[in-house]
C-alpha cells in the first residue's frame, strides 16, 4: 500500500496483521528489519550465500511479514534487497508493506540504483500494489486542529502530547521507545511508530549530537514530538546550538514539530551568545505551527 502521509495505511495494516490468525507473522518498521538483517550478516561472514541463510532464518519464525515505511536511502541496504526479496518470496513469505511512494520510486536517483531495480521487479511480481492516496488527510487535520507548543511541563501537557501521539502514531505511546543506529551511534527514543519519532531534549540536544544525525532523523520521520524542553540560559547555549540546528533541518525537510516545553515559544531562549541565531530559529519554529507549513509534504 502506498500514498500520502495520513491516509491511514499503518492502520489498514495493523488491522490485517491483527485480524490475522496464528502466530508466524511479523510486523516491523523496515529500519528496524533491516537492522536486524545486518546483525544477521555480521554472524555469516564467510558463507559464500549469506542472504539465502538469512531468508532461511526468517522462513523458520514466519509465513508474514509485514513493515511498515518501506523506504531505501542507504546504499547498502539497497544492494541487499534484490537478493533478499528474491529469496524470501522463493520460501513462500508473504509481504504486506506499506511506503509513501510507488516502488517504481524506491531509491530514486540513488547511487547504483540499478542493482537495487531487482528488488523492484520482485515486488511488482509478487506483491499486489494498492494507492490509497484518495481521502482525508487525518494526520494534517490532527495537527491544525492542535496546539503544537505545549507549556508549562505538567501534568495537563504530558496527557495533551499522549493523545497527540496516539492520534498520529495510532498506537498508545509506551514508557520507552525502541533504540535506533544513526550514524553508528545509538539514540534511544521514546517512541518510533508510523514514521512519527518521540523522543527527549536530552537525547537530541543535550547528548553530543551533530547535524549530521538531525539530517538522517529528518529523512526517516515526517513527525517529531519533542518532550521536556527547558528553558535554555547561558548555562546551556551548546545545547541551544543543537536546538537550533535541529530547527533548521527539519525545518527544510518540512517535518512537522511538536513540542512539550518548561515555558512558552518566545520564553524558552534566556542565554545571551545566540540571541541573533535563535531570533531566526523563533521565526522558524512560529511557521512551522500555520497551516500553510503543515500542508507542506516530507522531503525525505
Amino acid at each position: 500500500m502506498w500514498g500520502g502521509v495520513g491516509r491511514g495505511k499503518t492502520w489498514l495494516m495493523d488491522l490485517f496483521y491483527q485480524s490475522l490468525p496464528g502466530e508466524r507473522k511479523q510486523r516491523l518498521h523496515f529500519h528496524r528489519f533491516m537492522l536486524r538483517v545486518h546483525e544477521e550478516l555480521t554472524t555469516l561472514q564467510g558463507h559464500s550465500d549469506p542472504l539465502e541463510i538469512v531468508a532461511d532464518r526468517f522462513k523458520a519464525e514466519t509465513d508474514v511479514l509485514c513493515f511498515d515505511e518501506f523506504f531505501v536511502s542507504d546504499i547498502t541496504d539497497a544492494m541487499l534487497l534484490g537478493g533478499l526479496m528474491k529469496a524470501l518470496f522463493a520460501r513462500g513469505i508473504t509481504l504486506v508493506a506499506t511506503s509513501n511512494i510507488p516502488p517504481d520510486e524506491l531509491y530514486r536517483n540513488g547511487l547504483q540504483r540499478a542493482r537495487f531495480l531487482p528488488a523492484i521487479d520482485a515486488i511488482k511480481q509478487h506483491c499486489d500494489i494498492m494507492n490509497v492516496d484518495a481521502g482525508i488527510d487525518y494526520r494534517l487535520r490532527t495537527l491544525t486542529q492542535a496546539h503544537l507548543w505545549l507549556s508549562p511541563l505538567n501534568s495537563e501537557t504530558r496527557e495533551q502530547m499522549d493523545k497527540l501521539w496516539l492520534a498520529l502514531a495510532g498506537a498508545p505511546r509506551a514508557a520507552a521507545g525502541p533504540t535506533l543506529e544513526i550514524n553508528h551511534r545509538e539514540l534511544p527514543t521514546l517512541g518510533v511508530e508510523n514514521q512519527t519519532l518521540a523522543a527527549s531534549f536530552a537525547t537530541l540536544c543535550v547528548d553530543a549530537r551533530s547535524q549530521h544525525d538531525y539530517i538522517a532523523l529528518s529523512r526517516l520521520f515526517h513527525t517529531v514530538m519533542l518532550l521536556d524542553v527547558p528553558v535554555m540560559t547561558a548555562q546551556l547555549e551548546s545545547e541551544a546550538r543543537r536546538f537550533i540546528a535541529l530547527v533548521d533541518e527539519f525545518y527544510e525537510r518540512h517535518v512537522k514539530l511538536v513540542v512539550s516545553a518548561a515555558v512558552p515559544l518566545y520564553d524558552i531562549y534566556q542565554g545571551e551568545r545566540l540571541k541573533f541565531e535563535f531570533q531566526r530559529c523563533l521565526s522558524r519554529l512560529q511557521e512551522m505551527q500555520s497551516e500553510e507549513y503543515l500542508k507542506r509534504p516530507h522531503m525525505p
